[in-house]
């Protein structure tokens, strides 16, 4: 039978605690690189793409063309059929808007890679203990085995006795 290399000797607490990096919140740490004009684009992009916003701007859009059409003729600003200025408004907003929710999208695509950077990080520390673990069980189980043969030589124990022991 061959011989296997020794295996290396597990790390104890201690050293697993030195090695261990303090975790960080990314959602603070990623508020935190946000500049000025990102917060407002973060803002602009949770509010625009809500139904509120939707509804208001149906509403506005509603009362523009019942105003323009039902309105008495001089106070009408856009008489139908001409509705150039709310044709030119809306799509002033949709200009305005569309590469707005953009930019906030590729926000919060950076916090998402940063929390991904985070999990793979916690993963790895957490590999690394679990092997640790594991390997403090395999060197538990082979000082079980040398104890358990000494046993045996001494005739004070036999294996059926270790592997099955009777609760009384």
């Amino acid at each position: 039978m061959k011989k296997l290399p020794p295996l290396p000797r597990p790390l104890t607490l201690q050293e697993l605690k030195k090695l261990r990096t303090p975790i960080k919140n990314v959602n603070t740490l990623h508020r935190q690189r946000l500049s000025d004009l990102d917060k407002f684009a973060m803002w602009m992009n949770a509010n625009v793409g809500t139904m509120g916003f939707f509804i208001i701007l149906t509403i506005w859009s509603i009362a523009w063309l019942a105003w323009n059409t039902y309105a008495p003729i001089e106070w009408q600003f856009d008489p139908y059929p001409s509705l150039v200025i709310w044709f030119w408004i809306s799509e002033l907003i949709q200009i305005t808007f569309i590469p707005l929710v953009m930019v906030g999208q590729n926000l919060q695509n950076r916090h998402a890679e940063t929390r991904a950077q985070q999990d793979y990080e916690i993963n790895t520390k957490a590999e690394r203990e679990i092997e640790t673990i594991l390997m403090h069980l395999e060197d538990q189980n082979k000082v079980m085995q040398k104890i358990l043969k000494q046993l045996e030589k001494q005739g004070g124990t036999s294996q059926k006795t270790v592997n099955n022991p009777k609760v009384e």
